[in-house]
């Protein structure tokens, strides 16, 4: 097959060259954020932080509540949940997106500034609320699909309410998710397979 067409190949490099500097501008708002606070992410200091212009930073994002909404996507994107369910038993998807989830929270600046917006939206009653209840939502209607997959699988008990128990999983993650922005000492491996063997105990069909 011959090579694409310079232009082609110039496009397709632009498009890379966008996707890196967008992803290094919200690496270095999620750095700022985790490290000093919401106002600390100032167009200025993102621009500094991350070695491009200021000016990239507005052309990009446009406002605050734009690299916010561009931070929770960024991470909504990251989290890949839907992996786990392509070749999974229901149960075994719910309890690897569990695992996954606390291994990935503990030092992970990204994850630890998404809380913190989080906490000041709740906090402020900002508008920006709604943009983290549509990203747990998704979430939400994937765990419930990987229950009613395991039920009818047989390995997940007929009787649990599936809409209940993803909003009991979500709600499960986002208070240990808090409580670990307010004790970031705080020793997960204990909590994460404690979190596991009870799952498994509520959920699974008794053999």
């Amino acid at each position: 097959m011959p090579p694409p067409p310079a232009a082609a190949r110039a496009r397709r490099t632009q498009s890379e060259r966008r996707d890196q500097s967008e992803k290094g501008l919200l690496a270095a708002a999620a750095e700022l954020i985790a490290e000093r606070g919401v106002n600390a992410a100032t167009f200025d200091n993102i621009g500094q932080k991350s070695g491009y212009s200021r000016g990239l930073v507005t052309q990009r994002f446009g406002s605050k509540q734009g690299m916010i909404e561009a931070l929770i996507a960024h991470l909504h994107e990251r989290s890949a949940y839907d992996e786990h369910g392509a070749d999974m038993a229901g149960l075994d998807a719910v309890v690897a997106y569990v695992d996954q989830y606390l291994r990935n929270l503990e030092g992970d600046q990204e994850v630890r500034a998404y809380f913190i917006l989080m906490a000041g939206a709740i906090a402020d009653l900002a508008p920006i609320r709604e943009a983290f209840a549509a990203s747990h939502r998704l979430v939400e209607r994937w765990l419930e699909a990987m229950v009613l997959k395991g039920q009818a699988e047989g390995t997940i008990r007929p009787e649990i309410d599936a809409d209940a128990a993803a909003l009991m999983i979500g709600s499960l993650l986002l208070g240990l998710s808090m409580q670990w922005l307010v004790d970031p000492q705080m020793v997960l491996a204990p909590i994460r397979e404690t979190s596991i063997a009870t799952l498994r105990m509520s959920f699974a069909v008794a053999g």
